[in-house]
């Protein structure tokens, strides 16, 4: 009886890709994301994913109402336990973008900065929803 090549007998078997295989972050570039891998890669304090994980914490928190960003500042949010901390993970990607390239550097800067304005927009004056 004739041997089927192993070469065969993987091209057969599907292929299981998780989210978090190859995590991306919108707006940039192949070369950046390719640094960011190695970034996690070699550094003992990162996971795979790490930093495309922070990118999406800090988003998140950002854009949450201005009423849960109050609460979480007044009395801290339980949730940090389980989900991380999102100013630790912005400081995750101020490191990140210390030891990247300044050309990739400057990409996930213009990514971060999108979220830090949004951070740092002023609240509405008291009242001014007419209530």
């Amino acid at each position: 009886m004739p041997r089927r090549r192993p070469g065969h007998i993987r091209a057969g078997i599907p292929r299981r890709t998780t989210p978090d295989a190859k995590p991306v972050i919108d707006g940039l570039s192949s070369r950046a994301m390719f640094e960011i891998s190695h970034l996690e890669r070699t550094r003992n304090y990162l996971q795979p994913g790490d930093i495309s994980k922070a990118v999406r914490l800090w988003k998140d928190y950002v854009h949450r109402p201005q009423g849960q960003l109050w609460h979480d500042h007044e009395w801290g949010n339980a949730d940090w336990d389980c989900w991380g901390s999102p100013f630790e993970a912005r400081a995750l990607l101020d490191t990140a973008m210390l030891a990247m390239t300044p050309r990739s550097a400057r990409e996930l800067r213009r990514i971060i900065s999108r979220f830090d304005t949004v951070w740092n927009q002023p609240s509405p004056p008291y009242g001014a929803d007419g209530g």
